[in-house]
């Protein structure tokens, strides 16, 4: 079974320069798909932002963080012809990814309630029958995951779905200071991709 390779980050934050960076960074890892998992917009101009994974030809899925509005993730799919995983799915090689941006705890635009996530992945996840493998995305990190060491508590949500989903992986960001950190929930990787991005094989 042929290995999918993904390179994902999170809270670009607007960062072009790093998008250049981790588009470069993707054609020469041969990566098979880019995944984005919010807080693509922000601090900084977002102008371009995803133009340089367009023009290396990389398939994206995108995903809105708590920085981003919800109609602001749809227009840069739109004008890039990315996906936004927002409460869809999609499958490259036999992997299928499916996921919920927005967070619960922090503004100030995509704030979402632990109900509104849980039917988002639901929804999201129907479109996955028969697939084995499988990949969450969220914005937001799950409850009693490493990344509360940072004081900001996790979705109740999000823990019960990688429970009721079994995903192989979870991908999120949010916390920037827990970028990188990796950990296993209920059998699940657990990873904070953080805005350096993070390379996996499944």
């Amino acid at each position: 079974m042929k290995k999918l390779r993904i390179l994902a980050a999170a809270d670009l934050h607007g960062d072009s320069k790093l998008t250049k960076r981790l588009a470069k960074r993707a054609e020469d890892e041969n990566v098979d798909l880019v995944v984005l998992c919010g807080d693509l917009t922000g601090f900084t101009d977002s102008k371009g932002l995803i133009k340089p994974f367009k023009d290396k030809g990389q398939k994206v899925l995108i995903l809105p963080g708590n920085w981003d509005s919800f109609a602001t993730v749809d227009f840069l799919a739109q004008i890039y012809g990315v996906r936004n995983i927002h409460g869809y799915s999609a499958q490259y090689e036999g992997v299928g990814f499916f996921g919920a941006g927005g967070a619960t705890n922090i503004g100030p635009r995509s704030t979402v309630s632990e109900k509104e996530i849980m039917e988002t992945l639901d929804k999201a996840h129907k479109g996955l029958k028969g697939i084995e493998r499988k990949v969450m995305l969220t914005h937001m990190h799950p409850a009693g995951s490493k990344s509360e060491f940072s004081g900001i508590e996790g979705s109740e949500a999000i823990r019960r779905a990688i429970k009721k989903f079994k995903p192989d992986f979870l991908l999120h960001g949010h916390i920037h200071e827990a970028s990188g950190m990796e950990e296993t929930i209920y059998g699940t990787r657990v990873i904070n991709v953080g805005k350096k991005g993070t390379i996996l094989e499944i």
